[in-house]
C-alpha cells in the first residue's frame, strides 16, 4: 500500500470515528432531553397532585374533615403564623401547604411517610416542615393561652346561671385537671412513666375557663406522678399557674382543698349521673352536684381537644420522641383555643357532652390525705359557706 492509500485509510477511519462520536453525542443529547422531559412531567404531576390536595381545603366541610378547621379559619391561621416570622413561602412550598400537612398529622395521627406519599415530597422535607410549623405554633402560646387577671370579670357562664352558679361561684375563674398522653420512653424508664393505663404516659396539667378555652398547660410530667405534686410544681415554677387575688379554681378530689382550689366533699355523691334520678338531699350533695356541673368544663375541654386531635388521644405508641409529644400537646391546646374563638365545632362539643353524660361513673381520682393546716381550714370554711347559702336558697325557691 502506497502512501496515498495509507492517508486515505487514516482519513476514512477518522471520519468514521467522528461520525460515530456525533451519533453518540446526539443519542446522549436525546437521552438527556428525554430525562428532562420526564423530570418536567413528573414535577408538573407532583405539583398537580399538591394543587388538587390543597383545593379540598377550599370547601368548608372538607377542610374541617381534613385539618379540623374551615377555610376562613385556616387562611387566617396561616396569616397569623406568617406574622410570627417563623414561616415563609419558599421556592418549593407555600406556608399554606406546610401548615396543612402539619394539621393533617395532628388531626389523623398519621406518619410523615404517609404525608410524603400524599404530597409527593421527600421525607426530609415533610419532617422539616412539621418541626418548623410546630415551633411557630408554640410561639403563639402567650397570645392564645391567657391566664385570668386579678381584675377580671365574672365569667358569663356563671352570671347567666343565676340561682344555680351565681352568686355562689362568682369568685371562680375556671377548673383544673390532669390528662394522660401516651409517650415513648427508654425501657429502663417505663416504670416511672407508667400510669393506671398500664403504659408510659405524660400526666399533663391543664386549667381552663368555662367557655372551654385553656388558660394554662404544664406538659411533661411522668405518668406516675400524682396530680397534687404536679400542681405544686405549676405553682412554684417561673412560668407558673397564676391565681388571681381572692379567686379560685374548681378541682376534683385528687387535689388538696385550699382557698385557691375548691374540691368537692368526699364520701358524698358527686357525678352528674348520680343525681339524674335522686335529687340532692342536703347542702353537701347540692354543692357537689353544682360543683360537678361547673367543673366538667375542663373534662369537656379535654374531650373536645382529644377528639379534634387524635395524635394525643391514641393508645398506640407515638411516632415521636417524648419532648416532641409534649410540644405537640401544647400546640394542640393553642390551636384548640384559636378555633374556639373563630370556628368552634358545635357538633363535636355536643358529641363530647353526650359521652360525658352517659359515661360510666368512675371513682374520684385517688384522693390525698389533707392535713388540717390553716390553708385547708380556710378552704373548708369557704366551701361550707357556699354550700350553706346554696342550700338555703334552694329550699327557699322550692317552697
Amino acid at each position: 500500500m502506497d502512501a496515498l492509500q495509507q492517508y486515505r485509510a487514516i482519513v476514512f477511519a477518522a471520519l468514521t470515528a467522528y461520525v460515530a462520536y456525533l451519533v453518540i453525542l446526539i443519542q446522549i443529547k436525546k437521552r438527556d432531553t428525554q430525562i428532562l422531559e420526564l423530570r418536567s412531567k413528573a414535577k408538573i404531576e407532583r405539583e398537580r397532585v399538591r394543587d388538587e390536595l390543597m383545593k379540598h381545603l377550599r370547601d368548608d366541610q372538607e377542610s374541617r374533615n381534613i385539618i379540623r378547621m374551615g377555610t376562613t379559619a385556616f387562611q387566617r391561621f396561616c396569616f397569623i403564623l406568617r406574622e410570627t416570622g417563623r414561616l415563609t413561602d419558599n421556592k418549593y412550598s407555600c406556608v399554606e401547604e406546610q401548615v396543612a400537612k402539619f394539621l393533617h398529622v395532628l388531626s389523623h395521627n398519621v406518619r410523615n411517610r404517609l404525608i410524603k406519599f400524599y404530597f409527593r415530597r421527600s421525607l426530609a422535607t415533610v419532617s422539616n416542615h412539621f418541626r418548623k410549623v410546630l415551633r411557630a405554633v408554640i410561639s403563639l402560646e402567650d397570645r392564645f393561652l391567657v391566664q385570668p387577671k386579678d381584675d377580671g370579670p365574672i365569667p358569663n357562664e356563671i352570671i347567666l346561671r343565676q340561682g344555680k352558679f351565681y352568686p355562689y361561684f362568682e369568685k371562680c375563674v375556671g377548673a383544673i385537671d390532669g390528662t394522660h398522653i401516651r409517650v415513648k420512653v427508654p425501657r429502663d424508664e417505663v416504670k416511672r412513666y407508667r400510669s393506671r393505663k398500664q403504659f408510659p404516659t405524660h400526666n399533663n396539667l391543664v386549667a381552663c375557663t368555662f367557655d372551654l378555652k385553656f388558660t394554662y398547660v404544664l406538659a411533661g410530667w411522668e405518668g406516675s406522678a400524682h396530680d397534687s405534686k404536679i400542681l405544686q410544681d405549676a405553682l412554684s415554677r417561673e412560668d407558673r399557674l397564676l391565681i388571681p387575688r381572692g379567686r379560685y379554681y374548681l378541682a376534683d378530689a385528687g387535689y388538696a382543698l385550699t382557698p385557691s382550689f375548691i374540691t368537692p366533699y368526699r364520701g358524698v355523691r358527686y357525678h352528674l349521673k348520680e343525681y339524674s334520678i335522686h335529687p340532692p338531699e342536703n347542702e353537701r350533695e347540692l354543692f357537689n352536684l353544682r360543683h360537678s356541673s361547673l367543673r366538667n368544663a375542663v373534662e369537656r375541654s379535654i374531650g373536645v381537644l382529644k377528639k379534634k386531635f387524635p395524635i394525643i388521644a391514641s393508645g398506640s405508641e407515638p411516632y415521636y420522641d417524648e419532648e416532641t409529644v409534649s410540644d405537640v400537646f401544647l400546640a394542640c391546646c393553642i390551636i384548640h383555643n384559636y378555633l374556639m374563638g373563630v370556628d368552634p365545632d358545635e357538633e363535636l362539643i355536643a358529641q363530647v357532652d353526650e359521652e360525658i353524660m352517659h359515661s360510666e361513673i368512675e371513682s374520684n381520682t385517688l384522693s390525698i390525705s389533707s392535713s388540717r393546716n390553716d390553708n385547708y381550714r380556710l378552704g373548708e370554711q369557704m366551701r361550707d359557706d357556699i354550700s350553706l347559702k346554696m342550700w338555703h336558697d334552694y329550699n327557699l325557691n322550692a317552697s
